[in-house]
């Protein structure tokens, strides 16, 4: 009955609209067509249907069509424009238009009934799993649109992780700088698969042998969603804690005003700047950042063509301005700075790149599998997400002042046929925590995200291990 009245009242509109009955229909067809070839592409590339939470993607692929254009395939578009092209020229062609009274007593029996059908059908109980797939499976794709709708407007009410609230007692001392990196896609990929160069990851391997902590992360996307991943390390709430919202919580929950990591700092005296290069109009951010704690936001318009690396930003101009920015906080007179570094470089589509036989020879010990020019093409990003380790690791051992460095990956590359061909690597990342001025061995554990920014204001001394956290390190690292 759901299916049948939003049907039906999306019929109203177009009936309105078009005033041709059958053309109206095939328009709705088309559109449903458009809906699901999505969803099937989003499906392929991130095990996720389609779901209310995304028609605001809608609004951003018109901002940015090269980021979500090419997910969709030729094959896919071009179904799309051809239907398009059909129920507009038979519309047109092989049906009139009715008058404006026809039209309209039409839509009103149109509207009446498929509003009728909703309330009817909306008066049960439905018990979401909070699955996309499961819950597509279960109700349909337009039932299930409908119920992520209408328990989207419902605030979160859930508990935040109480050692952000606020902060802890000013440690004695000077406060230290910290750097945290956000890296599109990283993961240690030699731990997935053989024959790929031990020295794709040199800077990082350095890195791991004197961290205070290191090992794997478990996180809350896989290919895309960033803001998922993003958002549990800066509030330390676990994503499965957000119901609904956990979607997308950039779009309504971020709004309510969460304590964050950022927060924290700021209230204990750090300057909190985060450094992106792309539209910190994308998810948001310009607004919501904010809200979560952050003095500055550094965007796109800090760099210029010549930073690009492939498809966007490289990391070697990351690492530039990042370096900048860390300079500017060397003395102690100077406030600390937490500088929140979100790559880009790394993101796919991946496809529309192209493998050079040098990038071959470079990066496996072996030959290249067959059909993973993807895989290839990923490997050569990520050596220069290596390279700014190496750079903003040797900024922080020139600084006197102490700093601490945390590096983790938001989720794993979107690489559907290697995938296919190699068989798909475990759902974890890779994260470590290093000291300009504390290093060890570190000890290797299994983290959730949320749990890493609540590991390491501990591992720093803003706050105690003894200390009530909602999501505690000590105790749960296995």
């Amino acid at each position: 009955m759901l299916h049948l009245g939003i049907w039906l009242l999306l019929y109203t509109l177009l009936l309105l609209l078009l005033r041709r009955p059958w053309f109206a229909s095939a328009g709705l067809l088309v559109l449903m067509l458009f809906v699901i070839l999505i969803s099937n592409a989003k499906y392929q590339s991130l095990r996720e249907p389609f779901i209310y939470q995304d028609l605001s993607y809608f609004v951003d692929a018109l901002r940015y069509p090269r980021f979500y254009l090419p997910f969709l395939g030729l094959w896919s578009g071009f179904t799309v424009i051809l239907a398009v092209v059909v129920a507009v020229a038979t519309g047109l062609r092989l049906e009139q238009s009715l008058g404006m009274l026809p039209a309209a007593a039409g839509s009103t029996v149109t509207a009446v009934a498929g509003a009728g059908l909703i309330l009817f059908g909306f008066t049960g109980k439905v018990r979401l799993l909070l699955d996309p797939g499961e819950d597509l499976t279960r109700l349909g794709l337009l039932p299930t649109l409908w119920h992520y709708g209408m328990s989207e407007k419902q605030p979160w009410q859930g508990e935040a992780a109480t050692c952000f609230a606020a902060p802890s007692p000013k440690p004695k001392g000077e406060l230290p700088n910290l750097v945290v990196i956000q890296s599109e896609s990283f993961f240690d990929p030699r731990r997935w698969i053989a024959g790929i160069s031990p020295e794709l990851l040199r800077n990082f391997d350095n890195l791991r042998q004197s961290a205070v902590s290191h090992g794997q992360l478990e996180v809350p996307a896989w290919g895309a969603n960033t803001a998922r991943t993003e958002f549990a390390f800066l509030s330390g709430i676990a994503n499965s804690q957000l119901g609904i919202h956990r979607f997308k919580p950039y779009r309504r929950m971020a709004h309510q005003g969460v304590p964050t990591l950022a927060g924290f700092l700021k209230k204990m005296g750090y300057r909190t700047v985060c450094l992106h290069p792309y539209s910190a109009g994308f998810y948001d951010r310009e607004r919501i950042f904010p809200l979560l704690g952050f003095d500055e936001f550094i965007d796109i318009s800090k760099f210029d063509k010549n930073d690009y690396v492939g498809q966007y930003v490289g990391d070697a101009a990351v690492a530039r301005e990042a370096c900048r920015e860390l300079a500017r906080h060397e003395r102690t007179e100077t406030p600390p700075v937490f500088l929140f570094v979100i790559t880009m470089e790394n993101h796919g589509p991946l496809h529309l790149e192209q493998a050079h036989p040098e990038d071959r020879q470079r990066l496996y010990t072996t030959s290249q599998p067959q059909g993973c020019d993807d895989l290839t093409v990923y490997l050569r990003h990520i050596e220069q997400a290596d390279q700014l380790l190496g750079m903003v690791r040797q900024q922080l051992e020139s600084m006197e002042r102490g700093a601490w460095f945390c590096l983790y990956g938001d989720h794993l590359p979107i690489m559907p046929e290697v995938y296919r061909r190699l068989g798909a690597p475990d759902c974890t990342v890779d994260y470590l925590v290093w000291s300009n001025q504390q290093q060890a061995d570190g000890l290797s554990s299994t983290l959730r995200v949320e749990q890493l920014p609540v590991l390491l204001v501990q591992l720093m001394g803003l706050v105690s291990h003894q200390e009530n956290c909602l999501q505690p390190a000590v105790g749960i690292i296995r």
